[in-house]
């Protein structure tokens, strides 16, 4: 017999009654029933119940034995009878009689519970996090998250892409967000970066003639955190192709992502989710911020916002008439089915958009074909039919406006949407919504610099090429840029590059660069490009999204085996940490207090 285990804990049946077995794992529960000493067996693969009388050798043992000590158990199957079968259990139909037992390490007092979904504090969590691994939940998203990136490989291979590996270790760039520095030992003074994607080794692999590469990639950002991104560092499926359209980039990934979300779509046992099937829907950046109210909209919510500008010039409701006068926008969510909602619900719609800091949220209200409240009442009801005309509702159909500068107005139209959505429970549920956002503008102004600056990569291909750059309004120019959705999480950006130098120049010229600025800052892409580069382009899907979404989690914590905090900290490995003097003299390092 092994010396640990002739069966995992998930593997014995009720044919395997009458065998003995050994079988070694966590003490995960205990339970005394009048000197019958009941244990749930854990491991990996899943629970067997142990049962020890009183008079086994290893009771006693057991009896004393901290929960989660790691315990060998050899004994005999037994199959369990009538009302003792657990249909709930794998191993449910069985238990195993202990006959002697060997505690190979033994707990001391835990800081948190393995059994059960209590919620404990983050910092806890995070300083023990192997033993939170050990709870059934999270657990089982680190196997989803490994069968996940295992699927993903699989199908970029299926796909005719090649795996490569890019250097952690690279140059700082001047743009994107803020890099992590590591001082050289051997070049006193300088610093290597760790990479913020593999954007420019990516398409240097293109250049040097390699068709299609992808790389499950590690990535390092020093940006804050939040639910959708991770302190610190994440990864990405990081893909690039050669002579490609922006249509040849959507062939290739949407059967990649759409095959995943599928291939689990019944994670946990649930009801398999439904997922976007064929081509996903391409959507206009323009037209998303007008419908949606931002550039990842959530398609599972069936409203809609549309721009009532024109109806409000001149209107009898004052507040509106003049700001839509001083060049403002109004922008309209509809809220059908309020008919028997109380005014409380408008009235804390409008609390709930002042709490978000906006001057407030505007509203209609309509029963029976009447309408309530303030707009409709000095619009007139020819004015509210006509807006009402316009948006498609019915006579017992509420309607919310938000008001102001373009950008103010959508950005609230676009959260009172989702809000609204939530609170008429109208959000479809058990499903992933694919589409892809494109026509990004190349440019925009910043306000606070006064100049025109990339909206976006600033290596991508504007739409146009070099005539648009050297004869539109930079403003107008829109680039073949485009992010893949989910549900409202930004799974990834991505782009057909900009492969030619004289291109590259100007682009970079319109920003406020010059030709020694592009030389300088990124002499490894211009440089390869002067020859020769073929067209290419790609994107980089995020894997930890990609996971949680189809964990069904809130937070990416969930789905990373060892996070770090809100404030990018390894409890758990006490990281950052102080380097010693001798470190700091070998890097050439004084510390500033």
């Amino acid at each position: 017999m092994h010396a640990y285990r002739t069966h995992n804990c998930g593997a014995l049946r009720a044919a395997d009654a009458g065998k003995p077995t050994r079988l070694s794992g966590w003490i995960h529960r205990k339970r005394d029933h009048g000197g019958v000493l009941f244990i749930d067996l854990r491991d990996h693969f899943g629970l067997t119940q142990i049962v020890v009388g009183p008079a086994s050798p290893a009771f006693e043992t057991l009896d004393r034995a901290r929960l989660e000590s790691v315990v060998t158990i050899t004994g005999d199957v037994v199959a369990r009878e009538g009302g003792a079968v657990n249909v709930n259990l794998a191993t449910g139909d069985i238990e195993v009689r202990a006959n002697d037992v060997t505690v190979q390490s033994a707990a001391s007092e835990l800081p948190l519970p393995v059994a059960g979904d209590a919620e404990y504090p983050e910092d806890i969590r995070l300083k023990y996090r192997f033993l939170d691994l050990r709870r059934e939940r999270l657990h089982a998203n680190m196997m989803l998250r490994s069968n996940v990136i295992a699927s993903l490989r699989r199908r970029m291979i299926d796909q005719g892409f090649t795996e490569f590996q890019t250097p952690i270790l690279t140059a700082s760039s001047p743009e994107g967000a803020r890099d992590y520095l590591v001082p050289s030992r051997v070049h006193p003074g300088k610093f290597y970066a760790l990479p913020q994607a593999p954007q420019m080794f990516k398409q240097l692999l293109m250049v040097a003639g390699f068709d299609r590469y992808f790389q499950i990639a590690p990535c390092f950002r020093d940006e804050d955190a939040r639910a959708d991104r991770s302190p610190g560092e994440f990864y990405q499926l990081d893909f690039e192709m050669s002579f490609v359209t922006q249509d040849d980039v959507f062939a290739a990934i949407e059967p990649v992502l759409a095959g995943v979300f599928a291939e689990n779509a019944g994670f946990g046992g649930r009801t398999p989710w439904t997922v976007t099937e064929g081509a996903f829907p391409r959507i206009p950046y323009a037209d998303s911020m007008l419908k949606y109210g931002n550039d990842k909209p959530d398609l599972r919510n069936p409203l809609v916002i549309q721009d009532v500008t024109a109806h409000f010039s001149g209107s009898g409701f004052g507040l509106f008439a003049k700001l839509v006068e001083a060049g403002n926008v109004v922008r309209a969510i509809p809220s059908p089915g309020t008919a028997e909602k109380s005014r409380r619900f408008f009235d804390d719609m409008n609390e709930w958009a002042r709490a978000e800091g906006y001057s407030g949220l505007g509203y209609v209200t309509r029963k029976a074909g009447e309408f309530g409240g303030p707009i409709a009442k000095n619009h007139g009801e020819a004015g509210m039919q006509a807006i009402y005309d316009q948006l498609g509702l019915g006579p017992d159909d509420g309607c919310f406006f938000a008001a102001g500068k373009e950008a103010q107005a959508a950005r609230l139209a676009g959260l009172a949407r989702t809000r609204v959505g939530q609170e008429l429970g109208i959000i479809e549920q058990n499903a992933y919504k694919f589409c892809w956002i494109v026509d990004f503008p190349m440019f925009e102004y910043d306000e606070d610099a006064k100049k025109i600056d990339f909206s976006h990569n600033p290596f991508s291909m504007p739409q146009g090429e070099l005539e648009a750059l050297e004869t539109q309004d930079p403003l107008t120019i829109k680039a073949f840029q485009y992010d893949i959705v989910c549900n409202g999480v930004e799974l990834s950006s991505g782009a057909i590059r900009n492969h030619r130098p004289e291109i590259m120049y100007k682009a970079f010229e319109i920003a406020g660069y010059s030709r020694d600025d592009v030389d300088r800052d990124f002499a490894g892409m211009i440089n390869a490009f002067k020859f020769g580069a073929p067209p290419h382009g790609g994107s980089a899907p995020g894997v930890d999204r990609m996971v949680m979404l189809i964990a069904d989690e809130p937070n990416l914590r969930e789905v990373v085996v060892f996070p770090m905090n809100q404030k990018a900290e390894d409890l758990m490995m006490n990281a950052p940490n102080v380097a010693t003097a001798k470190q700091l003299r070998e890097l050439h390092i004084r510390v500033v207090e």
